[in-house]
Order: C-alpha cells, then sequence, then structure tokens
C-alpha cells in the first residue's frame, strides 16, 4: 500500500481539489485508490455506506475515486458548535462535545482512531491520498499533531506542499512554510504544486527556477485557475449564484454563523433561470420569490441570530406578498413552534420559540439521525434522493401533510395555502425533476432548462483530472507512490 499526502500553504490552498482530481486520475489508470483525511473541521459533511458522517469534501473525492464513502477516510471530524468548542465525531460516530483545549489534549487519544482508519484502508486499497488540513506550519498546533506532519510522520509517507498564486506571495508561502518545519518534515516534503494561476507561465518560470534552487526541490506542475469550477465545498460559501440573462426566480438563503450542508443550493448556483443570493451579516435582505432556511449546527443560536438580524419580520413581510419559504433540516425545526433542547445537545440547554409558520415542535435528542435515503416529492411523485444528518425529533399536526414520501415514510411539512414547506431531507435539489417541480411551485416555469447536479459533479470531475493530467508530472508523483 502506498500513501501519498497533500498538505497546503495555507486554508482553502486547494488541498481538496488536488486531491480529489488525483483520485479521479489514479481510478483512471484502473488504480484502486481511496482518500483520507485524518481530521477535518466542517459543517459540511456527509453520510457513509456503513452509516456513519464525514466531511462532504472527503466524499466527494471518494465520488471521484469511484468507490463509496466510508467512514474510515475521515476518521476524526469536528463540527464546530461555537467559537470555542465542537462536536467530536470519531470514525463515523458522535463521540461527544469538547472545548478547544480539551480537544488539543485528547489528540493523543484520537491518533489511535486515525491510525486505525488507515490501516483499515490499507487493507482495501492499493492507493491512499491523504490531505492535510489547514497548514503544517501552525507551531501552535504541533504538539500531538494529527492533522498534518504528525500523521505523515506516523505512517512514514511522503508530502506534497500545495500553495495558491491566486492570493499572492506564493513563493514566501512555500518557502516560509518549510522554514517553520523540523529537518524530517522538510526531507519528506518532495516538492510543491503552484495552484490557481493566471497569466503566462513564462512569466512565472524564472520563480519556479528560483524555489527548487533554493530549497531543493521539484515544482510538480502549475495549475491553472479553472474559471467555473463548482464542486462541494469544504465550508467556504460563494455569495451569490451564476445569474444568467435568463435568471427570473430569485432566491436568498441567510447564512448562518452555522450554517450546515450548504451543498444543498449548489444546484441552484447553477440553474441558469435561477438567481441565488446568499445574506450574511449586516446586509439588505434582498426581496425574493423563495426564502429557504439552511440547515444549522447549533439550531436555537441560528434562530436567535436570524431574529436579531430582522430575517422574523422579513419572512412574514415576504409571506403577505405571496412568496415561499422552505426550511431545510435545522431551517425546517425553525419554521416550528418551538425547539427544545433540554439537554442542552447544542448549546446551554432550554427552548426557544420558532417562528411558528407551522404546527409542529422539536425537541433534541441522543442519537443523530445518519441516512441516506431515496423517495419521491409530493404530490408530484417525482423521484428525490438525498440524506438525513440530523439530532432533532418534530411532532405536530403539520407532519400530516408532509413534503417528502421516503423509504423510512413521509417526511417534512406543507402548510395549507402552500406557502411554507419544510423538511429534514438534504440534496433536495440535486434530481433535475424535483429541483423543477419545487422551482416550479414557487413560480419558474417547470418546462425551463433542468440541471442535474450529479451529472454536473462528475463532468467538473473529469474537467479537473483533465487539467491535472495536462499540467502535472504525474510521472514524478508516480514514483513517490512507489507503484510498479
Amino acid at each position: 500500500m502506498a500513501t501519498l499526502m497533500i498538505q497546503g500553504t495555507t486554508s482553502d490552498a486547494g488541498k481538496s481539489t488536488v486531491v480529489a482530481g488525483l483520485c479521479r486520475v489514479l481510478a483512471r489508470r484502473g488504480v484502486s485508490v481511496a482518500p483520507f483525511k485524518p481530521q477535518n473541521m466542517a459543517l459540511n459533511s456527509a453520510v457513509t455506506v456503513d452509516g456513519g458522517e464525514i466531511g462532504r469534501s472527503t466524499a466527494l473525492q471518494a465520488l471521484a475515486a469511484g468507490v463509496e464513502p466510508h467512514s474510515d477516510m475521515n476518521p476524526v471530524l469536528l463540527k464546530p458548535e461555537s467559537d470555542r468548542g465542537a462536536q467530536v465525531i470519531l470514525r463515523g460516530r458522535v463521540h461527544g462535545h469538547m472545548d478547544a483545549l480539551d480537544y488539543h489534549a485528547y489528540k493523543r487519544t484520537a491518533r489511535e482512531s486515525v491510525l486505525a482508519a488507515w490501516q483499515a484502508l490499507s487493507s482495501r486499497y492499493d492507493v491512499i491520498i491523504a490531505e492535510g488540513a489547514g497548514s503544517p506550519a501552525e507551531i501552535n498546533l504541533r504538539a500531538n499533531d494529527i492533522a498534518n506532519m504528525g500523521f505523515a510522520e506516523m505512517v512514514d509517507c511522503p508530502v506534497v506542499l500545495v500553495g495558491d498564486i491566486d492570493r499572492g506571495g506564493v513563493f514566501a508561502q512555500l518557502v516560509g512554510t518549510l522554514a517553520l518545519l523540523s529537518e524530517s518534515e522538510r526531507l519528506r516534503t518532495r516538492g510543491f504544486i503552484v495552484n490557481r494561476f493566471r497569466g503566462d507561465i513564462a512569466l512565472l518560470e524564472p520563480g519556479l527556477d528560483w524555489l527548487t534552487e533554493r530549497t531543493g526541490k521539484p515544482v510538480f506542475g502549475t495549475l491553472p485557475y479553472l474559471q467555473g469550477l463548482l464542486l462541494d465545498a469544504e465550508d467556504s460559501i460563494g455569495r451569490s449564484g451564476r445569474v444568467g440573462p435568463g435568471a427570473t426566480l430569485k432566491v436568498v438563503v441567510p447564512v448562518l454563523p452555522r450554517i450546515s450542508n450548504h451543498n444543498d443550493f449548489d444546484p441552484l448556483r447553477l440553474h441558469p433561470q435561477v438567481d441565488l443570493t446568499f445574506v450574511g451579516p449586516g446586509r439588505e435582505i434582498p426581496p425574493a420569490d423563495l426564502i429557504v432556511l439552511p440547515g444549522s449546527k447549533s439550531t436555537r443560536n441560528d434562530l436567535a441570530w436570524l431574529r436579531a438580524q430582522g430575517w422574523e419580520a422579513a419572512i412574514q413581510r415576504h409571506l403577505r406578498y405571496g412568496g415561499k419559504v422552505l426550511g431545510i433540516c435545522g431551517g425546517l425545526q425553525m419554521l416550528g413552534r418551538a425547539v427544545h433542547d433540554p439537554d442542552g445537545l447544542e448549546g446551554p440547554a432550554g427552548s426557544t420559540p420558532g417562528l411558528g409558520l407551522l404546527e409542529f415542535e422539536t425537541r433534541m435528542v441522543a442519537g443523530k439521525q445518519l441516512r441516506n435515503v431515496s423517495g419521491r416529492l409530493l404530490p408530484e411523485g417525482v423521484p428525490i434522493a438525498g440524506y438525513e444528518i440530523h439530532n432533532g425529533v418534530s411532532e405536530g399536526p403539520a407532519l400530516a401533510s408532509p413534503l417528502v414520501e421516503l423509504q423510512g415514510g413521509p417526511d417534512g411539512a406543507v402548510s395549507d395555502d402552500g406557502q411554507v414547506m419544510g423538511t429534514y431531507l438534504h440534496g433536495l435539489f440535486d434530481r433535475p425533476e424535483a429541483c423543477a417541480a419545487l422551482l416550479a411551485r414557487c413560480g419558474l416555469d417547470a418546462s425551463g432548462a433542468a440541471v442535474d447536479y450529479r451529472a454536473h459533479r462528475q463532468q467538473e470531475l473529469d474537467r479537473l483530472a483533465d487539467t491535472l493530467e495536462a499540467h502535472l508530472d504525474i510521472d514524478r508523483l508516480w514514483q513517490l507512490w512507489q507503484l510498479p
């Protein structure tokens, strides 16, 4: 078994996309390959084939590799619940809640889960492409590190360092990162990838030559900036969709402080008839045809934020003028009469009044619901598929008018006038038939262009792999894997 680790000089340097691209490159060459992220901090997650939970970017990399996502691929997932605390998920299952200092001390134990998961993957795949988190040069986090060089040293694998030239200072990023590593870590760093380059490569080549001369390490390639690349993000949120001349339906989404699984809206970003806007704190709430309340890792706290930002009054005004409201997961919970958290699973114990738009209440209970599901949208009957990740149990008369029918039974609710809808289902817009039907309810011509986001993902992964094949020295990287 061979392992190569991709680390970055910063967060969002492009590690996730490089790993996804390499997984697709190897899979197309017939290599048995799997992604691996020892530790991830993200609120975008996916349900695995073994009923666990991992970061969504790792699930995308599994798709690139042509394999089912498994909890072993991301053994430690941290889901922030506040600025200082997070839910800790080990090998797909909730382990508990820790503040930053407690988790820092716990990493000695967490590394056992990381090593066991890596060994399990090693028995099933020929190659593992591992991804670091943040930067290996975060010296305040070096003790007991399992996310970057700590893992690479533990399993004795080579590292390739990615720098983002688009944000500027890429040579300082790469040289400075090396300078802050230990001698053994510098030795296992075998070379560099420069990411997101725009312009004439001839102007960059003298700098690349200097970098190799200065560090003694090769540049394996310079990847161009891929305009319009849209793949499942780990956490960062684009502020809008791709607004074309045919965009007639306005959709608005509040960017909650603990927004989760905002990948739900990627199909709307692509839709040529949809004008999608994410509205952050302090911004004016624009008029819309549809307001979507997204998932949340801290429903009651995010509901308080919504009220403080003026969303409750804006939603009431929106409904008076005939607009539609859709809640997904935590957003669904907000639409009810109240959210109860007697055991403090998502923060301080207590209850919070909901928006009162649907007749039900939600109680947070231990034991997270994790499942991949399929079914049909009601009443249209078109196929729908996605996944559920939530703690809450909702009960009330509004649930007698569900939005979808799934294998396990009805889910969600629709108001009598059809203006307010909600569901626990993530991936609601991924299938083109369901997306078209839901948007038609909001006034969009159902005969318009359809978006098949699942097909789009595959096309983008192939585009990414083609770019890596064209701009990276794959043969030289192949030698790092020590493959025959």
